[in-house]
């Protein structure tokens, strides 16, 4: 085998695409062995999900398809454009009236907190913390709800499981707030980075459930 072979050999073995080189466990996440393709997959999510979340309440059927797509590749499942598309057209229907309700939801506390800034309501730093809490939980569900999206059982079942996902794993929905936040900052300082902080996003919905925990193996 000469050099260039060789090279071919071991880029193979690591990310998992051919023949190992020597004996050894396989990869958990093989996709992901390659860290600068799989930032280039995140970029390339991010501009996607960005794309077709432009009218609000398309954002989790965006969402859940940049999902999908990122468990695929770090899987090292087929991950074609294709299979994105086909997931958004699947979720988006019911994604649709999950983005609506979370768009209402949202605009009714910035309002809230808007108020209560302005010294119009009662209370108002009390009702500025509550509308902040409320803003961080519909983004935690939205997140949530479509990282545990399927075909097969669709957001009905998604949306119903949050809580009880949420019980079980609370740091990790804590994880989800920070992720939420993330996103919310880094657009705020300059807006053409919402397409990487989506992608962003995006990867750790998938990364969240699969970190290690203390007790689970």
């Amino acid at each position: 085998m000469d050099r260039k072979e060789h090279r071919a050999a071991k880029r193979a073995d690591r990310d998992g695409s051919g023949p190992t080189l020597q004996e050894r466990p396989a990869e958990r996440f093989p996709g992901a062995t390659a860290k600068f393709a799989l930032f280039g997959e995140v970029l390339q999510v991010g501009l996607l999900v960005t794309l077709v979340s432009l009218p609000l309440v398309t954002l989790p059927a965006a969402l859940v398809a940049g999902i999908r797509h990122l468990r695929r590749y770090v899987h090292a499942e087929g991950s074609p454009l294709s299979a994105f598309w086909a997931d958004l057209r699947r979720a988006l229907l019911g994604g649709s009236l999950v983005g609506l309700v979370a768009v209402v939801l949202a605009g009714i506390l910035v309002l809230d907190i808007d108020l209560a800034r302005s010294g119009a309501l009662p209370g108002g730093p009390a009702v500025e913390v509550v509308g902040w809490v409320g803003l961080t939980v519909v983004a935690v569900a939205v997140l949530a709800a479509a990282g545990r999206w399927e075909p097969a059982t669709g957001w009905r079942v998604a949306v119903r499981s949050v809580p009880r996902a949420v019980a079980a794993d609370v740091p990790g929905a804590l994880y989800l707030a920070a992720t939420a936040g993330f996103v919310v900052v880094v657009t705020w300082v300059l807006v053409p980075l919402v397409v990487p902080a989506l992608g962003c996003a995006a990867l750790a919905v998938v990364a969240i459930p699969e970190r290690p925990r203390r007790g689970i193996r």
